[in-house]
Order: structure tokens, then C-alpha cells, then sequence
């Protein structure tokens, strides 16, 4: 697999989003690079693993790639243009018809201003200046963000370079119907966007408009809330840096199946008579495929009949699908003649 990103983030692979967080605050200000002035080679390298790591495990899509296939999986060394189990990433289609994962690791200062608010809460020390990498800006004095104890070790606060700030991540949703969730789908969005302009032609304006294509792969199994997101796509300003598009899967209302987890629920109409004698589903299925389904049971009003493997697949391996639930909804009749009466009495007993 490579880089072992659990493993640098001390976490173990069921590691919740907020196990992430306590890691990333953990590690992030214990090696961030300001707090080692005498290893500061080290901590630099020690610090961009940590940024990486969590850059990766915090993202549902960029992890669901990473525990598939690793680091290379990552890099656009795998998967093939299907791409099957992926799991969830950002995919893109180039010209030659293979389709690659685009994952460029963040600058590690940008994720710990993100993740803190500013860019480093040692204000410079050691040497002057802030860690490797750290772009300048504004000053601010250090509030109590993470109490005055942090400052006991390091002298009196100091005022701190402050980078540039990243606007906030903005979400559009992207429908989907239940077929396109089962077997997969690729979508292109077109998208308007300013970015800035480093001709040096245009002095009226410091942005120029643009329009992109995006090719949003919707792997087989994507559940509603999934989300995909597109670094820095958003409109480009001075000392701004751009905001993530990020699509979030919806799914559409379908008129036969309902979805429960990787479950697929179905309900049958059937007479009394049927729910007592037997009856046959008929049931086509998200693919297209006819399944027969014979009940011998008797099906009284909770009966639930369940096969196995006829689900949604599951994300991170669609070779396996969860299961079909049929469900009955019995119909009884309004009224019994007297004849009807004796008869089922006579049939069924006391």
C-alpha cells in the first residue's frame, strides 16, 4: 500500500471522523515545524505526512480510493477506466480515454489554518519566521482559542503570520435515480467560474470569467450524502483561496424500490387467497433482469421474504450487494357471504 496513512495519523482503520480530528490536533501541534527549531528538517517532513494523511483519511471519497488501492490508487496509478469498486473519488476523463484520479496534496500550512483558523500559533519562534512553506499576511495576536497553557512552554504570545484565507466550500446537489446508484453513472457538469487573471492584459479587471467541463464518475453503491468535491473550483480573488466545489449525491424517488442502506425494500399487493395458497413475485430488477420469486409460505400481514445478493452493491467492493426485502400489503375482503363462512370454517378448522 505505501505510505501507511493510519498509521502516521496513530489511528486505526475504523477511525471515526472525530478520532481524525483529535489525531490530526494532536500530531499537527506536535510537529508543526515552528515548535522544532532544532529538528526543523524533520518536523517539516513529519508535518506534511500528518497534513497528507489526514487530507486523505478526512475525505469519505479519497479514503474509500486509499483503502482499495493505496497510495497509487491516489496517484492515478490505478484503478483501470472502469474504475469498479472505487468507492468514491473524483475522476477525471482525459483525452486518450483513460480517466484518472486527480489528487494533488494540499499545502500542509493551508490544511492547519484551515483545521485552526490561522497558520501557526507559535508566532515564528525559533529562528524567526514561520514554518516551511507558510505564506505571509496579516498579523494576529493568539486568542484563547486552545487556552494560555499552550504559551507556558514558549514565552509570552506573539503576534502570527496569518496566510491567506480559504472561502468556504460550496455544495451543489447532484441527483441521481436508484439505476444510475445501482449500476454506476458518469456525469458532466458544466460550471462559470472568475479566475484571476496573470496575463497582465486585462488592467480593468484582476478576474476573467471561464466555463468548465467536470466529469462526475458515480460509482456503483453511492449513497445519498456522498460527496465529491472538486479542490478550488470556486471563484478566484486576491488573498483568497478559491473555495472546493463539492457535488452531494441526492437520490431520486423511484416508484418501485425503496432504499434501506444497501438494501433494496419492495411491497406486493396480493389477495387473502393468495397469502394462503402461494403466490409468485415477478420482479424486474434495477438492471433490467426478470426475477422470478416462488413463496410456499403462508404470507401473513409482517411476513417479509428475503433473497440474498439482490441489493444496492456495496461501495467498496460492488461485487457484493446487500439484499431484497419483499414486503406484503394483503388485501381482505369487505364481507363474507354466510356460505364463504361455513366453507372457511370447514377449512381451516376451530
Amino acid at each position: 500500500m505505501g505510505v501507511d496513512y493510519y498509521k502516521i495519523l496513530q489511528v486505526d482503520k475504523s477511525a471515526t471522523d472525530d478520532d481524525l480530528k483529535k489525531a490530526y490536533r494532536k500530531l499537527a501541534m506536535k510537529w508543526h515545524p515552528d515548535k522544532n527549531p532544532n529538528n526543523k528538517k524533520e518536523a517539516e517532513s513529519k508535518f506534511k505526512q500528518i497534513s497528507e494523511a489526514y487530507e486523505v483519511l478526512s475525505d469519505p471519497q479519497k479514503r474509500a480510493i486509499y483503502d482499495q488501492y493505496g497510495e497509487e490508487g491516489l496517484k492515478g496509478q490505478v484503478p483501470p477506466p472502469d474504475a469498479a469498486g472505487a468507492g468514491g473519488a473524483s475522476f477525471f476523463q482525459t483525452g486518450n480515454g483513460t480517466t484518472t484520479f486527480r489528487f494533488n496534496p494540499r499545502n500542509a500550512d493551508d490544511i492547519f489554518a484551515e483545521f485552526f483558523g490561522f497558520s501557526s500559533p507559535f508566532g515564528g519562534m525559533g529562528g524567526g519566521g514561520s514554518g516551511a512553506g507558510m505564506r505571509g499576511g496579516g498579523t494576529r495576536s493568539f486568542g484563547g482559542i486552545f487556552g494560555d497553557d499552550i504559551f507556558n512552554s514558549f514565552g509570552e504570545g506573539r503576534p502570527m503570520s496569518q496566510g491567506p484565507r480559504k472561502a468556504p466550500p460550496i455544495e451543489r446537489t447532484l441527483p441521481c435515480t436508484l439505476e444510475e446508484l445501482y449500476k454506476g453513472t458518469t456525469k458532466k457538469m458544466k460550471i462559470s467560474r472568475e479566475i484571476a487573471d496573470a496575463s497582465g492584459l486585462f488592467h480593468c479587471s484582476k478576474t476573467l470569467p471561464v466555463e468548465e467541463i467536470l466529469t462526475i464518475e458515480i460509482k456503483p453503491g453511492w449513497k445519498k450524502g456522498t460527496k465529491i468535491t472538486f479542490p478550488e473550483k470556486g471563484n478566484e480573488q486576491p488573498n483568497v483561496i478559491a473555495a472546493d466545489l463539492v457535488f452531494v449525491i441526492d437520490e431520486k424517488a423511484h416508484r418501485v424500490f425503496t432504499r434501506d442502506g444497501n438494501d433494496l425494500v419492495v411491497t406486493h399487493k396480493i389477495s387473502l387467497s393468495e397469502a394462503l395458497t402461494g403466490y409468485t413475485v415477478h420482479l424486474k430488477t434495477l438492471d433490467g433482469r426478470v426475477l422470478s420469486i416462488p413463496i410456499n409460505n403462508v404470507i401473513h400481514p409482517s411476513y417479509e421474504e428475503v433473497v440474498p445478493r439482490e441489493g444496492m452493491p456495496i461501495p467498496k467492493d460492488p461485487s457484493k450487494k446487500g439484499n431484497l426485502r419483499i414486503k406484503f400489503d394483503i388485501k381482505f375482503p369487505a364481507r363474507l357471504t354466510s356460505d364463504q363462512k361455513t366453507g372457511l370454517k370447514k377449512l381451516l378448522g376451530p
